[in-house]
C-alpha cells in the first residue's frame, strides 16, 4: 500500500540558526488535505469524464480526500486546458485530457490556450482505446484491404464519418485516405453519436470512430467492423484483426485519456499521483469497467507520457497542415 506523502512548502524546509545548526522543518502539510478538482474539458457522459469520474472515485477511497469533477466544457477542450495552465502547481487542480491535449497545438495554432511542453507536468495515460473502421452491412468490403479497392473503384461514391474535426478517428480517417489516396469525402460530424447513427443509415457508409461508442453496434450487427488502428487487438471486440494483421501498416491510432497537472507541481506530488492512479486501475472493478467501456489500462510512466506527447503532436501536426485541416 502507497502511503500518503508529507511535502514540505519551499519557504520553510530548514532554517539554519547563528550556531549554524539545521531546525526541524518550520512547516509541513499532508497531501492532499483537502478536496481536489480534476479538470474535463468535454461534457458529462463522454469517455474522458467517465475515465476522470472512475479515476476520483477510487483516488477519493484511497487518499481520503474528495476528488471531484468539474466539466468546463468549449473549444475541443482548450478552456480546461487553459485553465489548469494557468492553476497553481500545488496538486489541487488536475486535468483529465483525451488526444485532444496532442492535436489542438497544431488545430487551434495561435489559439491553443497552452503549451503542451511547458505549461504542464505530465502524470501518466491512464488507458487508452484504439480507433475503430466500420462499415454499414450494404459495403460490399468484408476487410480493410477490400475496402480500399472498393473506394478506388467507385471514386466520389463513398464517404467517411467521424466525430468531429481534429479528433483521432477524424484524423485517422484522413491518414488513410491520404496514404492510400483514395477519392472519398471525409465527413466530421458533432460526435461519435451522430456519427455512426449516419452510418448505420447509409448516409455515409464508413465511419472511423473511438472503439467505446461503436462496440454494442458491431456486437449487435448493426455495423460491419474492418480493423481496429491499435497495435494488438482490443479486449472489447477480439475478433476484430489490426490493420496491420489486414495488411494495411502505418495507420496506428488510438484515444488516449492522460492525466497532467501544472508545470512546478512538486515531484512528490506527481510520484504520489500516478502510482494512485496505478493502483486505481488495477483494481479488478475498475480493470471490469474499463473492458466494457472498450478501453485498456497503460499507466505509463511521466516520461514516458512526455515522449508519447512530443510523438503524437509530430505526427498528427504533419497529417493536420498535408489536410489543411482548421477549426470553423
Amino acid at each position: 500500500m502507497i502511503a500518503r506523502c508529507t511535502l514540505f512548502t519551499a519557504a520553510a524546509l530548514w532554517t539554519v540558526g547563528a550556531y549554524g545548526f539545521a531546525a526541524a522543518p518550520a512547516a509541513a502539510q499532508a497531501y492532499p488535505a483537502k478536496p481536489v478538482k480534476l479538470m474535463v474539458g468535454f461534457a458529462p457522459g463522454g469517455p474522458t469524464d467517465v475515465i476522470a469520474r472512475l479515476l476520483g472515485q477510487k483516488l477519493s477511497e484511497n487518499l481520503h480526500q474528495q476528488f471531484v469533477v468539474e466539466n468546463r466544457v468549449g473549444a475541443g477542450g482548450n478552456i480546461a486546458m487553459g485553465i489548469v495552465a494557468k492553476s497553481a502547481p500545488d496538486g489541487y487542480t488536475v486535468l483529465v485530457v483525451s488526444s485532444a491535449y496532442v492535436v489542438n497545438p497544431t488545430l487551434y495554432g495561435k489559439n491553443a490556450t497552452y503549451d503542451p511542453y511547458k505549461d504542464f507536468a505530465p502524470i501518466t495515460v491512464a488507458a487508452d482505446s484504439p480507433n475503430l473502421v466500420v462499415v454499414n452491412n450494404s459495403v460490399p468490403a468484408k476487410s480493410i484491404k477490400e475496402l480500399v479497392e472498393v473506394i478506388k473503384a467507385n471514386p466520389g461514391k463513398y464517404s467517411i464519418a467521424t466525430a468531429g474535426i481534429g479528433t483521432t478517428p477524424d484524423l485517422a480517417a484522413e491518414l488513410f485516405r491520404m496514404t492510400y489516396k483514395l477519392d472519398a469525402v471525409r465527413v466530421p460530424f458533432n460526435g461519435a453519436a451522430p456519427a455512426l447513427q449516419s452510418t448505420l443509415q447509409g448516409q455515409t457508409p464508413i465511419a472511423f470512430s473511438a472503439l467505446p461508442p461503436a462496440t454494442e453496434l458491431v456486437k449487435s450487427g448493426q455495423l460491419r467492423p474492418l480493423a481496429v488502428t491499435a497495435k494488438h487487438r482490443s479486449d472489447a471486440l477480439p475478433e476484430v484483426p489490426t490493420m496491420v494483421e489486414a495488411g494495411i501498416p502505418d495507420q496506428e491510432s488510438d484515444t488516449l485519456q492522460g492525466v497532467l497537472v501544472p508545470a512546478g507541481t512538486p515531484k512528490a506530488i506527481v510520484d504520489l499521483l500516478h502510482d494512485e492512479i496505478a493502483k486505481a486501475v488495477a483494481d479488478p472493478a475498475i480493470k471490469k469497467r474499463l473492458a466494457e467501456l472498450g478501453f485498456e489500462p497503460v499507466v505509463n510512466t511521466p516520461a514516458e507520457f512526455t515522449a508519447q506527447i512530443k510523438e503524437e503532436i509530430e505526427k498528427w501536426g504533419k497529417v493536420i497542415r498535408a489536410a489543411n485541416i482548421k477549426v470553423e
